[in-house]
């Protein structure tokens, strides 16, 4: 057994443990967890020579906390091996231990190997952590031949007669005068390989362009299937309006935008068209792609989550192709002025189109938008840069597209900048933040802060929420649940006292999470409910404004905050469903400067579930959903009940990064270990899997090739 502690840097990073023979070296990497001991069983070969310890495999800095080897016993080792496998293990997880046994033993017969190799095998599985820098080769081997290759040459020639024999696809793609005859062409060979046989590029080039290119006209001449147009230009040396000219010339019902350079997998439109016929009322689509470097070799995957427009105001995270429907083509283009396009780029006017599309959907975008959750394009780095005239300009355009769709539509929010992503590998320095503007009459808060006894807890929560708070008008509801403690007695009667927003209703029934917060959410004044736990306390004075110029937003359901372990390091980013069986928390124990994945830590942003420790929503979309579940989620899950419910009834759930607390649950806070608590944690997942089974199977928020067992967003 290895025992590790260690306080790093980065996260993502493992440490590697190498035992060398003679003959080899057999390496182990241990992903590790923050504030708390990692153990895990390795099998030393014989020989062994020497054991080596790399503490980290990436660039960064760490402090070597604990580390011990203990010789176990085969029975222990047994014991421990088949208690992680039913923890953890993605097949095994729940089963009864004899099964999980019965299971192994099978496996042994059809296999021939030793049990302790079978078993050792799927132990180890259960601590693989593919992370998206270090393993997406790997991942590419182990996953996407099996995975995407369903979908290959010869599966698609034997499903492209049924599914898209009379299916167009349109794609434009400008070239600029900084378009590289390479690039160009690897866009066109890539297209010319699809398995789709029936599409058409519609090549839009400047006469200058056209001018300084002159292999452009020869290219485009080699297939019948590339119509080219010759734009003029303004003053500004760009196009009139490349997307009317696109517009014009595509035959296709289905109208698309390539940044010049990208490349597509060879069954790229074959899967773009397998899912058209799946989802018929379709209007937009995209996918994931990648990076190439150099040597040609894939990297920095962006495994993108479904529509999530509030994400699209931070961050362009659709990238470099996008699939419009011609009739949503035609509306997301006829509310763009061509002022807005003149200087825009194929990523810029993908991402121009999308803000439209938030506008024109609405509360119907989920059936509108869809995402094929596999990796179809590629962008060569050599292209992406090249392409790039200023590269730093480029978060001040994204700035200033969010800043013109807020005016254009009349939204009452600013654009400004936002945090600085530290890992931005394409130019881009920041993403931005859109302020929502607070309502001009300024709507009473209920802080509903459920607590018993615990003073040493309570006291600092509630002290530094009446006075680090700059919105003011709240009311801050502390629900007591049978205190008994003289001194938390004590104070909870001088607080209310000192301070006339406090006040102190007194719950004298068994615990129930919800049935108290029901109970406070009726005793409430406010046209906001805020479930507060008795152990926050804010970090900055506009952590309630932030959230509530949210939650008054109409389209808004749930808002969660940004928490923080009292190390620093991420308590709740946000819930990601079917983490961990159920629900669980996204980027947990990461630093507080990190980015996250693909930002995602800095980016305002729509999820399925926030979590109770600090969330708001509108007393009257409380009220709609029937508030908490105190029948079957007295104690867990009743805060993704409640947001999953919100969702359906039609709002966006979602998370701010500008509204950042502490939250002093303790890292290492103990299971529910004792029979009854383990049976009532069953019974409610139970409940959590049979009630909402599909929306846990399919988080939009997320991505299906991202893992379900670590909450880091390494690869599944």
């Amino acid at each position: 057994m290895v025992e590790i502690d260690m306080e790093r840097s980065i996260t993502g990073a493992a440490a590697v443990i190498s035992f060398q023979t003679d003959t080899r070296i057999h390496t182990v990497e241990l992903p590790l967890r923050a504030g708390k001991i990692t153990r895990r069983m390795l099998r030393v070969p014989r020989g062994v020579r020497r054991i080596t310890l790399c503490p980290i495999n990436g660039r960064g800095t760490f402090r070597l906390k604990h580390f011990r080897l203990v010789w176990l016993t085969p029975s222990f080792a047994r014991d421990r091996l088949i208690q992680r496998l039913v923890t953890a293990h993605r097949h095994f997880r729940g089963l009864p231990r004899q099964q999980v046994i019965q299971a192994i033993k099978q496996e042994v017969q059809q296999t021939g190997e030793r049990w302790s190799v079978v078993a050792l095998r799927h132990y180890d599985s259960t601590f693989i952590s593919l992370c998206s820098k270090h393993n997406y080769q790997q991942w590419i081997d182990m996953v996407e031949s099996l995975g995407q290759g369903l979908v290959n040459a010869k599966v698609a020639d034997r499903i492209a007669p049924e599914i898209t024999s009379d299916m167009v696809f349109s794609l434009g793609m400008i070239v600029e005068e900084e378009t590289s005859r390479e690039a160009f062409g690897d866009s066109l060979t890539s297209l010319i390989a699809q398995t789709h046989r029936r599409w058409q590029l519609v090549v839009s080039a400047s006469d200058r362009a056209l001018k300084k290119h002159d292999w452009l006209a020869a290219c485009c001449a080699s297939d019948e299937r590339i119509t080219l147009l010759e734009e003029p230009e303004r003053a500004t040396g760009r196009f009139t309006d490349p997307l009317a000219a696109i517009s014009s010339a595509a035959v296709g019902d289905w109208i698309g935008l390539m940044t010049t350079g990208a490349t597509l997998s060879a069954d790229a439109l074959t899967c773009f068209a397998r899912l058209m016929k799946e989802k018929p009322q379709a209007g937009f689509l995209y996918c994931d792609e990648d990076r190439i470097d150099g040597d040609g070799h894939r990297h920095s995957p962006n495994f993108k989550p479904g529509w999530n427009p509030d994400l699209l105001l931070s961050t362009p995270y659709l990238g470099h192709l996008g699939l419009w429907s011609r009739k949503q083509w035609q509306a997301c283009r006829g509310s763009l002025e061509a002022e807005n396009v003149l200087t825009a780029t194929a990523t810029d006017l993908i991402h121009l189109l999308a803000l439209e599309m938030i506008a024109s959907t609405r509360m119907s975008h989920q059936s509108l938008i869809w995402r094929v959750p596999q990796v179809l394009v590629h962008v060569p780095e050599r292209h992406l840069l090249s392409a790039m005239t200023c590269p730093e300009d480029t978060g001040t355009r994204h700035l200033a597209r969010i800043g013109d769709y807020l005016t254009r539509h009349a939204v009452t929010a600013v654009a400004e900048p936002g945090k600085v992503l530290r890992e931005a590998n394409d130019g881009t320095g920041e993403n931005v933040r859109v302020r929502w503007r607070l309502p001009e009459s300024q709507p009473l808060v209920s802080l509903l802060v459920p607590t018993r006894d615990g003073v040493e807890i309570l006291k600092p929560c509630v002290d530094a929420i009446l006075a680090q708070t700059e919105y003011r008008y709240f009311e801050l509801l502390i629900l007591d649940n049978q205190s008994c403690c003289p001194r938390t007695l004590e104070y909870m009667r001088d607080v209310a006292r000192r301070d006339e927003r406090v006040r102190v209703l007194h719950w004298d029934a068994p615990f129930n999470y919800s049935a108290i917060n029901n109970f406070g959410a009726r005793e409430a004044r406010g046209d906001i409910i805020g479930l507060v736990n008795n152990d926050i306390e804010p970090m900055n004075g506009e952590w309630l404004t932030e959230m509530v110029s949210q939650v008054c937003r109409p389209d808004i359901g749930c808002v969660g905050a940004k928490l923080y372990y009292p190390n620093g390091t991420i308590q709740h980013a946000g819930v990601i469903l079917g983490l961990g069986s159920i629900a669980g928390h996204a980027h947990r124990f990461f630093h507080r400067e990190e980015d996250g994945f693909q930002g995602r830590l800095k980016s305002i942003q729509n999820l399925s579930a926030v979590t109770a420790a600090c969330l708001l929503l509108r007393r009257s979309v409380f009220e709609e959903v029937n508030g908490l579940n105190e029948q079957h989620l007295a104690v867990a899950y009743n805060d993704v009940d409640l947001c999953l419910k919100v969702r359906e009834a039609g709002y966006r759930n979602l998370w701010t990064p500008y509204a950042e607390l502490y939250h002093h649950e303790s890292i290492s806070r103990g299971a529910d270990d004792t029979p009854r608590k383990r049976a009532r944690w069953l019974s409610e997942c139970d409940y959590m899997r049979t009630t909402w089974a599909e929306q846990l199977d399919n988080d939009p928020a997320y991505n299906p090739n991202l893992t379900l067992v670590h909450e880091d967003f390494s690869l599944r």
